[in-house]
């Protein structure tokens, strides 16, 4: 089982995971030699210790990884469970603006009964993500139960 792989079924709530599209970024395939990460179709994603993790997105997109995960926490939309595209809730805006996922920051939390909810239930991801029309919004969901 890859680290990618490991990380969406919540083996990996010590880790963060990175997403980073090609349009987003233009060394890619420099990335994707790297052994912590896994190439997409249209991109790479990095499985990272939580800590060196949040200095790698800083490194990559310029921005604080808490700072930006607090922004995006202000928008709920939808991610999809591979953490490379999802939906962003101003797509309904307009036709003709591009809504692809340009990044995702996204952290796994371990099953805590004590806070209840989907908490409770098991391993939550977090998933904040950033859309070529620049909004920034969130989703959540139970580890390994989202395609």
């Amino acid at each position: 089982m890859s680290d990618y792989d490991a990380y969406l079924a919540g083996d990996r709530t010590d880790h963060v995971a990175l997403y980073l599209s090609d349009s987003f970024v233009s060394d890619v395939d420099q990335l994707a030699d790297r052994a912590d990460a896994e190439q997409t179709s249209d991109g790479v994603v990095l499985v990272v210790d939580g800590d060196a993790g949040r200095s790698v997105f800083q490194k990559l997109t310029g921005m604080e990884a808490m700072e930006f995960g607090s922004t995006a926490m202000q928008t709920p939309g939808h991610v999809d469970g591979d953490l490379v595209t999802g939906e962003c809730p101003n797509a309904a805006d307009g036709p003709g603006e591009d809504h692809d996922v340009e990044f995702v920051f996204s952290f796994a939390e371990e099953q805590n009964e004590e806070v209840g909810g989907l908490y409770e239930e098991g391993d939550v991801v977090h998933a904040y993500a950033y859309c070529s029309c620049g909004t920034a919004y969130s989703d959540k969901w139970l580890a390994g139960e989202r395609e």
